[in-house]
């Protein structure tokens, strides 16, 4: 590599005619493109077969009534330079397309950075040389074609992560015949938005590709196996409809390909890096986004105050540090008044019941959602103008809550959340909110002209910038308070992240869900992040506090107490009866004891796709805790990341027992376990 950064400081300007192919590498790879500007991916030193067969159009241009992917190339240049994010070495090259009345020219810069070797940076630029307007319907970067392993049962795994009302795993096997969009748009009337990353790997080698704009585009990241296909395809498109002029210029945003071992973890950890290095500021974690969390979402929207005064004690002995008070609070979303059935004497009875949970030496969470108002509120007769508005004029549904669209980008709204937030956590004292919704996560475009948008899309750039003025005014009114963007069954936006210290399950269907979305979290928000596994009645079994402690994730509960005392209609009877309550009492001193939360996660060590027993580990100083999970599991585990030159002893710190001993030279482990495996070396 050090040759190629020497060589890098001088400029070589090449003609098209010459023999040699441009082309330029990083770590692990070489791009080489073609006299067409088609592009081939070779590996170097990794992988077992080639990741594509040949040279094929990456970058496309798609007009009307036609697909633009050759061009002829002019000229290259290869460059050192610098910028903002560092050192590096540049590839641009020129191509003209020219047919008898349509000439368009293409300018492609890729830039390889000194700290972000593994990864290409590519931007694209098409000006119009016609004498006439050109319509273009949409660009495509990155549209490759992977060779799939050979004779593999399963021949990629993927990481996908668009907002569907499915509520569909983010990690999951792709076989021939899959075909997923993964628009980052809205979906659904209420789901949209994402993480604007998609990952192919096969058992040897991957490739992840997305963008790096530092707000929410309205891009596609489509993932296709045809099954008369010879291999998967995965690119990054945005729709733009616009006609360029003569002379006028229309340029990508810019994108990424990332060529990887392993599985997404890695690809989404240097992503997260770049992001950073270009703006991206996640919040401080504070210490009480650690700790365990009772939700009194048990006894459903029509709680009584009552009940949950009762449950206080319970939870306290537990040792769960959190209490959050749950939809039901409110006359309507939209008009965030006070019930005046369960508080009757308004302002002063809110107080009062957050006085009573921090007598007991337990935090106030409340939950809220943001960005909603229902039909018929006092708010949207007062102030219609706050309204997100469609297209042709109409409101768009929130279909979940039966509610409208508020716009994030129109001032108002904004202002009349910061005095919501304010009265939330000042008046009535809460410690942290909860803020809940699938809507939160990405908006539709606003057409609503008293918001004089210059661009519809502001509306959807601006989602993040909403949030960060809810993030901004809690923490004002309190410095260590915790913000938990709860976007429900989502694949949670990467630009909300910036915005809360709290990410959360949110809704899992499944344990799996738990797992994955946690590694997500470490891997984008940092290893050590207060990744909160929801309440742990939405795991299998119920029960499963395994699957959230064992990857370094903060537990919760919404049990009922006294046992009997209501039926949840959703997960039916979650009384803490007193075999549950043994159960409770171990998994959180346990969380406690250990407060993995609080270490690394190195998941770069285990493939969530294609190691089994799926594992994951954690480092605490030098302790390393390992989770292993399967249904019904027997044979030998392998304990990867052990230090050199020790041996160390296994310990079942569920159990507490010793299973044996193991070192780096002998990292493997005879053991037989169903569901779960938690141990730790020493």
């Amino acid at each position: 590599m050090k040759k190629i950064l020497f060589l890098s400081f001088t400029a070589l300007l090449i003609c098209a005619s010459c023999a040699r192919q441009p082309s330029i590498s990083g770590k692990h790879f070489q791009i080489e493109f073609n006299h067409k500007l088609h592009s081939k991916i070779i590996l170097q030193g990794i992988g077992e077969q080639p990741l594509m067969s040949n040279y094929q159009p990456s970058e496309i241009l798609v007009l009307k009534n036609q697909s633009i992917s050759d061009f002829t190339l002019q000229n290259y240049r290869q460059t050192a330079f610098q910028d903002s994010l560092g050192k590096g070495l540049s590839l641009s090259l020129k191509g003209i397309f020219s047919s008898d009345s349509l000439r368009i020219e293409k300018q492609l810069q890729v830039k390889i950075y000194d700290a972000f070797l593994q990864s290409a940076i590519f931007q694209v630029t098409y000006r119009n040389l016609s004498q006439q307007p050109v319509f273009i319907y949409k660009w495509q970067n990155h549209h490759y074609q992977i060779i799939p392993e050979n004779e593999a049962p399963i021949p990629y795994w993927s990481f996908q992560a668009a907002s569907y009302e499915e509520r569909p795993d983010w990690v999951l096997p792709v076989k021939q015949g899959y075909s997923r969009e993964n628009y980052q748009g809205m979906n659904a009337s209420d789901y949209g938005g994402g993480i604007p990353v998609v990952d192919l790997w096969r058992k040897d080698v991957g490739l992840a590709v997305g963008h790096l704009a530092l707000k929410p585009k309205l891009v596609s990241l489509p993932v296709d196996y045809d099954s008369t296909a010879p291999g998967a395809t995965l690119d990054i498109n945005m729709v733009v409809n616009r006609h360029l002029k003569p002379g006028e210029s229309l340029t990508t945003l810019p994108t990424f390909m990332l060529v990887h071992q392993g599985d997404f973890f890695k690809p989404l950890q240097l992503y997260s890096h770049l992001m950073q290095k270009r703006g991206v500021k996640f919040k401080p974690f504070p210490k009480t986004a650690y700790e365990p969390i009772w939700c009194a979402w048990g006894f459903e929207r029509n709680f009584k105050v009552e009940q949950i005064l009762r449950a206080l004690p319970k939870v306290k002995e537990l040792g769960l540090d959190w209490v959050v008070i749950d939809d039901g609070w409110q006359t309507a979303e939209g008009d965030w008044f006070l019930n005046p059935e369960k508080f009757p004497h308004g302002d002063r009875d809110m107080r009062a019941l957050v006085d009573r949970i921090h007598a007991l030496g337990l935090k106030a969470k409340l939950w809220f959602v943001p960005l909603a108002a229902d039909h018929g509120t006092k708010l949207l007769k007062e102030h219609p103008d706050l309204l997100l508005l469609n297209q042709d004029g109409s409101k768009q549904l929130i279909t979940w809550w039966d509610s409208y669209y508020l716009c994030p980008d129109y001032q108002p709204t904004r202002d009349y959340f910061k005095k919501l937030i304010r009265k939330i956590m000042v008046d009535w004292d809460f410690d942290g909110l909860k803020l809940d919704g699938q809507h939160q996560n990405a908006t539709p475009p606003c057409y609503n002209p008293a918001h004089h948008h210059l661009r519809q899309e502001e509306s959807v750039e601006a989602v993040p910038d909403f949030f960060e003025m809810i993030y901004q005014t809690a923490i004002a009114a309190k410095p260590d308070a915790v913000v938990e963007i709860c976007p429900c069954g989502d694949a949670a936006s990467f630009y909300n992240m910036a915005c809360e210290n709290q990410p959360v399950a949110s809704d899992p269907t499944s344990s799996w869900q738990i797992r994955l979305k946690g590694k997500t979290y470490k891997a984008l928000m940092g290893p050590n992040v207060p990744y909160y596994g929801d309440h742990v009645e939405l795991s299998d079994g119920k029960d499963d506090f395994a699957s959230t402690i064992g990857i370094g994730g903060v537990p919760g509960t919404k049990f009922v107490w006294p046992p009997g005392s209501y039926f949840n209609k959703e997960t039916g009877d979650i009384s803490l009866t007193p075999q549950k309550e043994q159960i409770w009492r171990k998994w959180i001193r346990l969380y406690k004891t250990f407060q993995l939360a609080k270490g690394q996660y190195l998941g770069q060590l285990y493939d969530l796709g294609y190691d089994r027993p799926e594992a994951h580990v954690i480092q605490k100083g030098d302790t390393l805790f390992y989770a292993f999970y399967a249904n019904d599991f027997s044979g030998s585990i392998e304990l990867r990341g052990l230090p050199a030159n020790q041996t160390l002893t296994v310990v079942d710190y569920e159990h507490d027992r010793t299973l044996g001993t193991v070192d780096s030279q002998h990292p493997f482990l005879e053991v037989s376990f169903k569901r779960h495996l938690l141990i730790f070396v020493k």
